[in-house]
């Protein structure tokens, strides 16, 4: 049974280059496009292979680069312009424009970051006569953290996984198909945790090797962030992923 996942959060294919630019410190002036057409197109892979709503605009630019790439790999047309006492040669670069782009992105996305940040301080801010508020004194509870894993470092992960999983798999297995939805792997993922009362490795969420359940439980984990059930970090870059519920 398939099964059909929209996720709003996936801002877009620049979004995606840039957090593969971050990602690989790649310098965003001089693009490996090889490289990063090859991870660019793993994360598409890995999105279609859990039935997540690729919009047609990742698929363009999986097209953009792969022409790009061929454009670099053919041989150098270089224009040549004289000047009275020296030779300039000239050779446009098919990545200008993608660069440009790029550039163009990443401002205003700090400039929205700015915004949202400004907006957040000021909405902390009140004014009004003082009063007594001793008969409305409670216990504070601690507030929801925010998420420092992005869902591009959840796919990664993902990938990982399955990777791992492929490499310790066994010559021969017999697997049994057993159906099992999206919010019943949500009710067993919370009840794990509370049990728990810790924290615990996104790894240790997938304890069975077929790959259906895998998805449906990868799918159960992105949307217990979206509902602000479970709380996911890293504690370095490119480190292992824990989850624990709030």
């Amino acid at each position: 049974m398939p099964y059909q996942v929209k996720i709003d959060a996936f801002e877009g294919p620049l979004d995606l280059l840039l957090h593969l630019i971050n990602r690989l410190e790649i310098d965003i002036y001089d693009i490996p496009v090889s490289q990063i057409t090859e991870q660019y197109l793993i994360y598409i892979k890995t999105m279609t292979e859990l039935k997540l709503d690729v919009a047609s605009e990742f698929l363009v630019m999986a097209a953009t680069l792969l022409a790009i790439k061929s454009k670099m790999l053919l041989p150098k047309n270089e224009e040549v312009f004289a000047d009275e006492d020296l030779e300039v040669s000239f050779e446009e670069d098919p990545r200008d424009e993608l660069v440009e782009r790029l550039i163009e992105y990443r401002k205003y996305k700090e400039a929205a970051h700015d915004l949202k940040s400004m907006e957040e301080e000021r909405g902390l801010m009140y004014t009004k006569p003082p009063s007594d508020l001793s008969d409305f004194a409670k216990e504070l509870q601690p507030g929801k953290s925010e998420l420092n894993v992005s869902l591009y470092d959840m796919l990664a992960a993902f990938q990982k996984l399955l990777r791992r999983k492929k490499l310790q798999r066994p010559m021969a297995a017999k697997i049994a198909r057993h159906e099992i939805s999206i919010e019943t792997r949500m009710t067993e993922i919370m009840d794990e945790l509370k049990q728990l009362k810790g924290r615990k490795n996104f790894n240790e969420l997938f304890p069975f090797p077929a790959k259906g359940h895998k998805v449906v439980t990868f799918l159960a984990v992105l949307e217990l962030i979206k509902r602000k059930e479970i709380d996911v970090w890293q504690q370095e870059n490119f480190g292992d992923i824990y989850v624990e519920a709030f």
